[in-house]
């Protein structure tokens, strides 16, 4: 076990009860806290001799004595000071809930990956014996199959309004505050009964009551996880309850007296197990002399080498987070910071900057007036600010500028985006791509309104490039390009293309464009990728991968912006031809020459030391014609892996190897 010099950030209650804790600690010392103010941190170390007082967070950051810190602060703190501690190359431990939303617990986690620190969500009863001990009453199927999970944490309390509990601008309420342990609980418990680490709901249903002061005063949710197993959890900052934990199975039942707070100062517990086979229950005793957040520090100590653990693993926290905002969602409660029109400040803290230098590759496209990413975000699965801010702000600081929308995807993800370039004052640094004149609506007429709606849900001007979605062979040519070149003169579209077009249409609308004088196609969208589509996912879809298509694009001055760039997870574990559970998968890739195409990108995936997705896409960024591959990451995560394709530089053999072209790898 490590021995760490711990800081603390904050002076609340809870910081003295961890300080307090910690002196009992096999492995940590207190040695300094921060504040923010001296005479806060003064008073704090007073009580606590021995310790340095910082007036500032960013000072207890800075001190070099202090390798882990403890973060006390209100919940809408938690992101901020994480990510800057983590940058401080601190080991953290962060008061749960991690994060005010799955989408900042992302950023946090992100944090620690990239400096290579420990991050914990401070889960105090995850340390002690007593939850290990009915983690394997559980999976030792003491009481049979588990059927009902029935965990509630409220507590009845009138604080003033602008107290953290009940104050929406701190993200108050019970869901955040205590609902966060009856979730964790109900997902370790779940996971516990179906042989793994924890669980996640299949379904999140809940009622709740929001108060005066707009947070969830009380409310109660019913999770469905796999194996039929329900879970009852209730929480509440006005709602008075016994807080004791009860598991029924098949063969009897568990009551956990004390499930959040066992043996605060160390001392002995007891889980009741019920058999329908027994007469008299089983008291089943634990007994620790450690102090219950003592067993965390130590629990920090015993995995930082590994920078997370076991009792609180990263995936465990996101999904954790993730439930909560779906409990959240059902009842309806969405914090003011997380409106779409407040959602001025990054998870950071600091004003948006793109990072330099970057892996970024830029390129030009006829019509545009700005370098283009040879990345483009899909905003396509974007539903909520706080996810939307977080990917995006995340994808301009890696040096992407490039978004992609379109009209079909819903005026939500362009009412994000929009909102996000102007909470950002990035519109003249970002080349946004808007398509419309999808089937049945692909004609001029619709094009004209639903560019406009577009627009308008962008709050944008213009759009840098125009891309009508499909074809319709019914219309001429040249009324679309007619069309497109009255919006280039009216300034509302920069510059424009097709999205699945044949490059026969595209010749014939640029021939006609050259004898008119006028502007013809910068763009196409079609497919394009190393595996082969088999099939297409949607109607009226076109890929460019053919021979042909590759030999048109040496020779056009057309830009190709590839949709499924990486067969949309053809190249990751989840395909194998064993593996038939994704139908589109299997429809639109499976083939014997595309698996052959896999099993050379995972061969040359280990040469280079890179996942294979990283080699796939770098075919696509590798041609010898101007390539832009859209690119749909739902999580940060996605998009940190797919990073690295833009450090591969493939060579001509390579590229031709990889798409079957030749036999000997070169």
């Amino acid at each position: 076990m490590a021995t760490l010099a711990w800081g603390i950030l904050g002076t609340g209650t809870i910081a003295k009860t961890f300080a307090k804790g910690l002196a009992g600690s096999k492995s940590g010392k207190l040695v300094a806290v921060g504040s923010r103010s001296r005479a806060t941190a003064d008073a704090f170390a007073q009580q606590f001799a021995g310790i340095r007082a910082h007036a500032t967070y960013e000072a207890l950051l800075t001190d070099r004595d202090v390798q882990a810190v403890y973060i006390s602060l209100p919940h809408t703190l938690h992101a901020e000071w994480t990510i800057k501690a983590a940058e401080a190359g601190k080991h953290i431990l962060c008061e749960k809930p991690l994060g005010v939303n799955h989408a900042e617990a992302m950023a946090m986690v992100e944090a620690a990956h990239r400096h290579d620190v420990f991050l914990m969500e401070a889960f105090m009863y995850r340390c002690h014996p007593q939850t290990a001990k009915l983690v394997e009453l559980v999976a030792s199927k003491a009481i049979g199959e588990i059927r009902l999970i029935h965990a509630p944490f409220a507590f009845s309390c009138d604080p003033a309004a602008e107290h953290r509990l009940v104050n929406n601008a701190l993200a108050g309420g019970g869901i955040l505050d205590v609902g966060c342990y009856t979730t964790s609980l109900a997902r370790l418990i779940a996971g516990a009964a179906t042989g793994k680490p924890f669980a996640e709901p299949i379904e999140v249903k809940g009622l709740g009551i929001i108060g005066p002061t707009r947070v969830d005063d009380y409310t109660a949710a019913v999770l469905s996880f796999p194996g039929g197993i329900l879970a009852e959890i209730v929480t509440g900052v006005k709602l008075p309850h016994d807080n004791v934990v009860r598991i029924y199975g098949t063969a009897g039942s568990i009551t956990v007296p004390s499930p959040w707070i066992p043996s605060r100062e160390g001392g002995t517990t007891t889980i009741t197990v019920a058999r329908h086979d027994r007469k008299e229950p089983e008291q089943i005793a634990i007994t620790t002399s450690t102090w219950l957040y003592a067993l965390e520090a130590d629990t920090v100590a015993e995995h930082v080498a590994k920078r997370q653990s076991p009792t609180m693993s990263w995936d465990d926290s996101l999904g954790n987070m993730r439930t909560l905002d779906r409990w959240r969602e059902a009842i309806g409660l969405v914090y003011d910071l997380e409106k779409p029109e407040n959602a001025k400040r990054t998870v950071h803290g600091r004003p948006l900057s793109a990072a330099t230098p970057t892996q970024m590759r830029y390129g030009r496209i006829r019509g545009v007036d700005k370098p283009v990413s040879r990345l483009v975000m899909g905003v396509d699965n974007q539903n909520t600010m706080p996810h939307a801010a977080a990917m995006f702000d995340d994808f301009f600081e890696r040096g992407g500028n490039c978004f992609d929308t379109a009209h079909v995807y819903g005026p939500v993800r362009e009412k994000l985006l929009g909102q996000w370039v102007a909470n950002r004052g990035v519109r003249e640094q970002v080349a946004i791509i808007v398509k419309g004149a999808h089937t049945p609506n692909c004609n001029p007429k619709d094009l004209d309104a639903q560019l406009e709606r577009s627009l308008g849900h962008l709050q944008t001007a213009y759009a840098d490039i125009y891309m009508m979605h499909r074809d319709n062979l019914d219309i001429p040519v040249s009324e679309f390009v007619d069309c497109l070149n009255r919006h280039i003169t009216a300034g509302r579209v920069r510059a424009y293309g097709g999205s699945n077009w044949s490059v026969e249409r595209v010749d014939q609308a640029n021939a006609y464009a050259a004898a008119k004088g006028l502007i013809g196609f910068s763009v196409l969208s079609n497919n394009f990728s190393l595996a082969r589509m088999v099939e297409a996912p949607w109607g009226g879809c076109i890929a460019a991968s053919d021979p042909a298509s590759r030999t048109w694009l040496s020779t056009h001055d057309v830009a190709l912006l590839s949709w499924s760039s990486q067969a949309r997870g053809f190249f990751t574990e989840r395909a194998h031809p064993s593996i038939r559970s994704d139908e589109e998968l299997v429809r639109c890739w499976y083939s014997d020459d595309n698996f052959e195409r896999k099993r050379r990108v995972e061969e040359l995936a280990r040469t280079l030391g890179v996942l294979p997705i990283n080699v796939a896409l770098a075919y696509v960024l590798c041609q010898p014609f101007a390539t832009y591959a859209l690119i749909g990451p739902r999580l940060l995560s996605e998009t940190r892996t797919t990073w690295p394709a833009l450090g591969i530089e493939l060579t001509p053999g390579q590229v031709r190897w990889l798409n079957l072209e030749i036999e000997r790898a070169p």
